[in-house]
């Protein structure tokens, strides 16, 4: 049997080299409304998503991460459009909210001919004092926890292959 959605499932890969062309204002705008529609604790919805696709943001974005991750290089891969998710600091499920919003936009954007690579330190960059100016210069005053990004963009280059699904991975008890 097939099936449109396992097969966007299967398919989508982290992609780690984008083009520098920009994402379409309609294709990003399907991909934000599906992590809006993301399950979230209670129907709370407490994650917040920041589109970016402001070259210098992105690359302070950039440097932010690298200098948390301790290494040189563009942790976004390039990309043109970075999306970030920070929940409700409050909010017991804030990991497992922001996470579920991450994924609906990863498959979204793989519908979409898009491709996208989730990227970690967002805890660290938005809990550091330059995180917090970001956040207020962009007029986000509650407390907010980073949950992660997403590089996002077009691929430059063929999807990597999927590894084998490893052995155990499902155990029935029927």
């Amino acid at each position: 049997m097939t099936n449109p959605i396992l097969e966007n499932l299967k398919t989508r890969r982290s992609v780690r080299k984008y083009l520098p062309k920009q994402v379409e204002q309609e294709k990003l705008d399907l991909i934000l409304e599906a992590g809006t529609y993301a399950p979230t604790g209670m129907g709370m919805q407490s994650p917040v998503i920041v589109a970016v696709q402001d070259p210098q943001t992105i690359e302070r974005l950039a440097q932010l991460n690298a200098k948390i991750m301790g290494r040189d290089g563009n942790p976004y891969y390039g990309a043109p459009t970075v999306l970030l998710v920070l929940a409700d600091r409050e909010r017991g499920t804030r990991v497992e909210d922001g996470s579920c919003v991450l994924q609906n936009m990863m498959l979204a954007a793989h519908s979409l001919g898009l491709a996208s690579c989730w990227i970690h330190r967002e805890r660290e960059m938005f809990d550091s004092d330059e995180g917090k100016q970001l956040l207020a210069q962009w007029g986000i005053t509650q407390p907010l926890c980073g949950v992660g990004g997403l590089a996002l963009g077009y691929p430059d280059g063929e999807l990597p292959q999927p590894k084998p699904r490893k052995e155990g991975y499902v155990v029935k008890i029927l």
